[in-house]
């Protein structure tokens, strides 16, 4: 297991620095959401009925780097000071992060690294270098990114920022759900009674979480790659089985979470559910039909989820379509049935 950084502090008090292991925070979600409204517009909610109810739709497939990344990882870049940005940063992704951390480095005037798997689809590796990242490719069966990132971010100096691992990217994510709460009450709809949300290595479920402390959380995963949602019901993290089977949702293939969206998660008494692939086709299909939406498979779970009835329809329901960086041959695959 790699173990990763704490955070350092200044006592100003004693002038000396302790260690101390930072919190992710309702107040630090507020900070993320203030910070990130004041470089990009919020993304659009959409409100559709499915079974005579109205259900509110949060496209974070429409940020500038096509998924909701992009909010965790700038405010972790800008929490940064002078000389740790100008060290530069290290991530491992599959995709959607990478672009988030590129993008947010890029703007900031930072070297960025992304340890990127071999079979990651081909539009977030293209995205990412068209950033001006470099990526450092690995074997996602034999290999191991954080073994990876770590080396690289140490050799180099640079600050390691993992993809859900952390207390500012949990607050970041968080961020869309500010959004969501504010544009819900602007159409009459209310405050959020439920999200709905695809969850990978659960930063952004436990960012929402944060967020909306009245809402229920339910997150949703692929079959065979459930494991917040056993890790919920048993009250302890458990991992993804050995030999888990293939899945178009490659933003969600984290073989066990983290202690600190499991945490999160488990004090709010999160619930979760497991979808099929073909549900996420079908919710796929469903968003380019009636929302008009592109959405990537790992996007989409949430919303298979209310389609498949795995969710009781409720006034108040918010989901989260958290992506849209798709590989078009595959995407074509699935909207075609």
């Amino acid at each position: 297991m790699v173990a990763w950084p704490a955070c350092k502090v200044a006592d100003r008090t004693k002038g000396r620095k302790v260690t101390i292991l930072r919190q992710p925070t309702r107040a630090g979600v507020r900070d993320a959401a203030e910070k990130i409204a004041r470089i990009l517009p919020p993304t659009p909610l959409y409100v559709h009925e499915i079974k005579g109810m109205k259900v509110a739709f949060k496209a974070e497939s429409l940020q500038p780097i096509g998924a909701f990344k992009i909010r965790g990882a700038w405010h972790r870049l800008t929490a940064l000071d002078a000389e740790s940005r100008a060290r530069g940063v290290v991530a491992f992704s599959s995709g959607n992060h990478a672009q988030g951390i590129a993008w947010a480095a890029k703007r900031l005037g930072m070297p960025a690294t992304i340890v990127m798997p071999a079979d990651a689809p081909r539009a977030k590796l293209e995205g990412t270098l068209a950033l001006g990242a470099e990526v450092v490719r690995y074997d996602r069966a034999t290999e191991s990114r954080e073994i990876i990132a770590a080396r690289l971010a140490e050799a180099r100096g640079a600050t390691l920022v993992p993809s859900f691992d952390d207390p500012w990217v949990i607050e970041g994510q968080g961020s869309a759900g500010i959004e969501a709460e504010a544009q819900m009450a602007a159409l009459g709809l209310g405050a959020p009674r439920r999200v709905v949300v695809p969850c990978g290595g659960g930063g952004l479920s436990a960012g929402l979480a944060l967020a909306l402390k009245d809402a229920a959380i339910t997150v949703v995963e692929p079959e065979g790659w459930d494991d917040m949602r056993r890790s919920l019901e048993a009250s302890w993290i458990e991992p993804v089985g050995p030999n888990p089977p293939p899945t178009a949702c490659d933003a969600l293939q984290t073989p066990r979470v983290s202690p600190l969206t499991f945490d999160v998660l488990a004090r709010r008494d999160a619930t979760g559910v497991a979808v099929s692939e073909a549900e996420t086709a079908a919710a796929q299909r469903w968003a380019a039909e009636h929302l008009r939406l592109v959405v990537e498979p790992g996007g989409a779970v949430g919303l298979a989820a209310v389609l498949a009835g795995k969710v009781a329809m409720e006034p108040g329901l918010l989901v989260i379509l958290s992506g849209g960086n798709v590989d078009i041959d595959a995407y074509a695959r699935a909207i075609a049935g």
